[in-house]
């Protein structure tokens, strides 16, 4: 019985948490890292996550790897196809021809009462829905739970009537509910209405209803990315970043007129991508240092919750606005008449659905993979 125990307690001290972050286009860089992840553990290994949480773009990367939770090359196979052969308009279509003049528009509607004849989005991300629908396989989620293959995925949005991030996540049996400061988990059957809902940029793609609420984007809203999967009974848990990169990113240069309508919606939307995941890995550093330090009797009180995590992250190693510059020639002719590339790289990086941005994407992520292998290897004990 006590070796039982044993083997127990050591089976939940092993559980994985996956993290996939938000950013648009800037998603295949995660399947970039997960590429170089498979190529390091043993060819026919199973999906090695035992959560996996997914939030905006990651959700749908994180739904894919657990629909094929069986092998994980497999699943990965899949995302780079995917990523390496996209286009925008397998993504979106504009609201009308001119992109500007519907966010104007938009804008402007508030003040009038005619809002319901205004769109409420300036894209249309009808194409992603059909896209997800004719390759993802939604119901082999809770065959791998059963199978013993994934404990629990987690898909992330927020809700616009309460402002709260909900993470929505299907399970085994034994995960209960929780409620936290702006942020709840609800058990859920995952479909496409979440990974929709979750991949929802404020203004950019429309809001997506889920029972009684109107959801957008999880990266809004989302003040503890970490929570999750901890709260899904992760204790070790590998972050996949597509903001940030390792070193100081340096000052913009100094603006000579103001901010255009593009420059002002792409700081709003990296309001929402660039802090909240590396903020609250910090916080997490903070406690990994400060735990040890904690008296035996306060660490295992009824009332003390805090818990030691091993934390891998990976992010880039470049500046992702400056890369799409690069690859500005790539974006549709009726978006570039608006996205200015000497202006507005961080929206650009966003929207740019196409295959060469997120063939770099990927291969940075690879390469910036494989420069961690010891540390990975460390990670998954190889």
């Amino acid at each position: 019985m006590e070796k039982l125990r044993r083997m127990l307690e050591k089976k939940h001290a092993d559980r994985i948490g996956l993290i996939l972050s938000g950013g648009g286009a800037r998603a295949a860089y995660q399947v970039g890292v997960l590429s170089a992840i498979a190529k390091l553990l043993p060819k026919n290994s199973p999906n090695p996550f035992h959560i996996i949480s997914g939030t905006s773009a990651g959700a749908l990367n994180a739904a894919a790897l657990a629909c094929q939770a069986h092998r994980l090359r497999t699943g990965v196979r899949f995302l780079e196809h995917l990523w390496k052969n996209i286009s925008s308009d397998q993504i979106y279509t504009p609201q009308s021809g001119n992109f500007l003049t519907s966010a104007s528009a938009m804008l402007l509607s508030t003040m009038t009462a005619k809002s319901s004849e205004v769109p409420r989005s300036l894209l249309d991300n009808t194409p992603l829905y059909d896209l997800l629908a004719r390759v993802l396989k939604l119901d082999r989620i809770q065959r791998n739970i059963d199978r013993g293959l994934l404990d629990a995925l987690s898909i992330t949005a927020s809700s616009y009537s309460t402002g709260e991030s909900v993470s929505f996540y299907q399970a085994m049996k034994g995960l209960s509910d929780w409620e936290g400061p702006h942020r709840i988990g609800r058990r859920s059957q995952i479909e496409l209405s979440h990974l929709m809902a979750s991949t929802a940029l404020p203004v950019l793609f429309p809001a997506v209803k889920i029972a009684n609420h109107h959801y957008g984007d999880g990266a809004v809203r989302q003040l503890a990315p970490t929570s999750t999967p901890i709260h899904l009974g992760a204790k070790r848990l590998l972050a996949i970043g597509v903001s940030g990169n390792r070193t100081k990113a340096p000052l913009e240069n100094e603006m000579t007129s103001p901010p255009s309508l593009s420059q002002i919606l792409g700081h709003i939307l990296n309001s929402a991508f660039v802090d909240t995941l590396e903020n609250d890995l910090e916080f997490l550093r903070h406690m990994n240092d400060v735990l040890p330090h904690v008296a035996h009797s306060i660490r295992t009180s009824s009332g003390f919750q805090a818990q030691e995590i091993d934390l891998l992250e990976i992010s880039p190693s470049q500046e992702l606005n400056e890369l799409a510059i690069d690859f500005y020639q790539e974006l549709p002719r009726q978006m570039a008449k608006h996205i200015k590339p000497d202006s507005s790289g961080t929206l650009l990086s966003l929207v740019l659905f196409e295959k060469g941005f997120c063939s770099a994407l990927w291969k940075m992520g690879y390469e910036d993979a494989l420069s961690k292998e010891s540390e990975i290897r460390q990670f998954f004990r190889r």
